[in-house]
């Protein structure tokens, strides 16, 4: 799994110009899954990004995690992630994982990161979203569990 993980002060995704989710402060996930993920990627991935010492203490520094603050993670599904830019100028999508597979790990992570007590909120799987973020920072990581296992 990949997620391009993003500090906000506030965020928002829409369907169709109806409002699905939003959060206050905390941290914008767009996740991304691969035909080989499973369910222990996204245990990984959920415990990490709670976890990750991303907003600042009392002197400024970045030694506070999701958890510490009481923020939010606003949770988008986004299968680009995995996409191909090598040859030619249209992305390919091979590396993405396909909808049956996916949905019920996207589902799974949003599950695991509410029991770690994180509030989410969340877009809808596969609908044509508008995100809005306000950036903090900016801060802006991208965490693969490919790539630690």
């Amino acid at each position: 799994m990949r997620a391009v993980v993003q500090r906000v002060s506030r965020a928002a995704v829409a369907v169709d110009g109806n409002a699905v989710g939003a959060i206050e402060q905390g941290v914008v996930v767009l996740l991304g899954i691969r035909p080989e993920d499973d369910a222990a990627d996204g245990a990984w991935l959920a415990e990490k990004i709670v976890h990750l010492r991303i907003f600042g203490d009392e002197q400024g520094e970045m030694n506070r995690s999701l958890a510490d603050i009481g923020g939010a993670m606003l949770i988008v599904s986004q299968f680009t992630l995995y996409g191909d830019c090598k040859k030619g100028r249209r992305p390919g999508y091979s590396g993405a994982a396909q909808p049956e597979h996916a949905e019920p790990l996207y589902e799974q992570f949003i599950e695991q990161v509410d029991r770690l007590g994180i509030k989410t909120a969340s877009g809808t799987f596969q609908a044509m979203m508008e995100v809005t973020i306000v950036n903090d920072g900016p801060v802006t990581l991208l965490v693969d569990s490919e790539k630690t296992f």
